[in-house]
């Protein structure tokens, strides 16, 4: 994998990991929106006369050869810190009981120390038969400065974990520039990435973080092996945004500078969903907000929707009941927005919404007609 095959190593700190990592919730919770991610430009054409029951529209999807009951990720946010534990429960009793897909934030944490490990490994327990996304970092499969590039048999306990069904390997070096600790080393990733792809027995999910996927990018990752994207477009939450707070506080006023001009960097969701959906099967994430968005990206070519800091809220109100409580009605309530979108639109299933009548106009309709991709 990368050109230093020694264990991880603690030097960084599992102290300072665990914080920054209890940090990102609080300062993604407190923070709004990017931008827009460009739902608003695509218009699904109502159909006054649809020939289907509406309670018997069927929500479900294929990905990567598995039968997904609603066209949702609970997206991977979070894991190795106090509260993590209890978030990670709530989301995943609510994918239990709805049938959505749901990934977990980065495991280095547990890496470095095992101790962790039940803050992810929760999610497995607690939705035995949900779709579920292991989580690395692209900055890791090559040595930084602190630490030394995972080897295979790190990256096999990070699936093996969660029993995940996919590994999601997250790009995210608009992020790391701007964090006081980033890891900004990408020489040899590529290659890295590659081998991966060959030796791990489940499929690699590319998966940015908040400023898209480019037609040029997802072809080079279909290139190395990866199998799936996971768009992470502009128009959600600003990790550059969060990463310039931390700064500020703590006095690098350098990288606090460059993440306040950064902040709306990437290509809205909307776009990059366009631009790839005809390369490799996409998730759509960033601004997801509702089942109508949902809709929209699914016209764009998206097999699914991912969705974060609004399950994350729900998940910190806590449990209603033992099936997953505020965290499950909600995605009631994005089930039931899908489902009448599809209604409205006379498509007789989710899945037949990307050929649904529709207008693409605006800024995202520039998109593709500049850099190419579907409509």
């Amino acid at each position: 994998m990368g050109p230093d095959r020694g264990a991880p190593s603690a030097d960084g700190g599992i102290a300072s990991l665990m914080r920054r990592k209890g940090e990102h919730i609080s300062q993604a919770l407190a923070m709004g929106d990017s931008g827009s991610a460009g739902w608003e430009d695509v218009q699904l054409v109502h159909d006054a006369l649809p020939d289907a029951d509406f309670e018997e529209l069927d929500l479900s999807v294929e990905f990567l050869g598995h039968r997904i009951g609603l066209p949702l990720l609970i997206s991977g946010m979070t894991g190795g810190h106090d509260a993590a534990l209890a978030v990670n429960r709530e989301l995943a009793r609510g994918a239990a009981a709805t049938g959505a897909m749901i990934g977990v934030g980065s495991q280095r944490a547990a890496l470095l120390d095992p101790g962790l490990a039940d803050s992810y490994a929760v999610v497995r327990e607690c939705a035995p038969d949900a779709y579920v996304l292991a989580n690395i970092g692209i900055s890791q499969l090559v040595r930084q400065r602190d630490s030394a590039a995972l080897r295979l048999d790190d990256v096999l306990r990070a699936v093996d974990m969660v029993r995940a069904d996919a590994l999601a390997v997250h790009l995210n070096y608009l992020e790391e520039i701007v964090q006081p600790e980033g890891q900004t080393r990408a020489r040899g990733a590529r290659a890295a990435l590659a081998d991966l792809v060959k030796e791990l027995p489940v499929p690699v999910i590319a998966k940015e973080t908040g400023a898209g996927l480019s037609r040029e990018v997802a072809l080079r990752l279909r290139d190395l092996g990866v199998r799936a994207l996971d768009v992470g477009g502009s128009g959600g939450t600003s990790f550059a945004a969060i990463e310039a707070s931390r700064a500020a506080s703590a006095g690098d006023m350098v990288r606090a500078a460059t993440g306040l001009a950064f902040a709306g960097w990437g290509i809205p969701t909307a776009a990059s969903v366009g631009l790839c959906a005809d390369v490799l099967p996409v998730i759509a994430v960033g601004g997801v907000r509702n089942g109508l968005d949902a809709a929209r990206a699914m016209r764009l070519g998206a097999v699914a929707v991912g969705v974060g800091r609004p399950l994350l809220e729900q998940a910190l109100l806590g449990a209603s009941d033992s099936e997953g409580g505020a965290v499950r009605d909600w995605i009631d309530g994005f089930a039931h927005q899908l489902r009448a979108a599809v209604f409205l639109a006379g498509a007789p299933s989710a899945r037949a919404l990307g050929s649904a009548t529709a207008i693409i106009r605006g800024a995202t309709r520039e998109w593709l007609d500049l850099l190419g991709g579907t409509d």
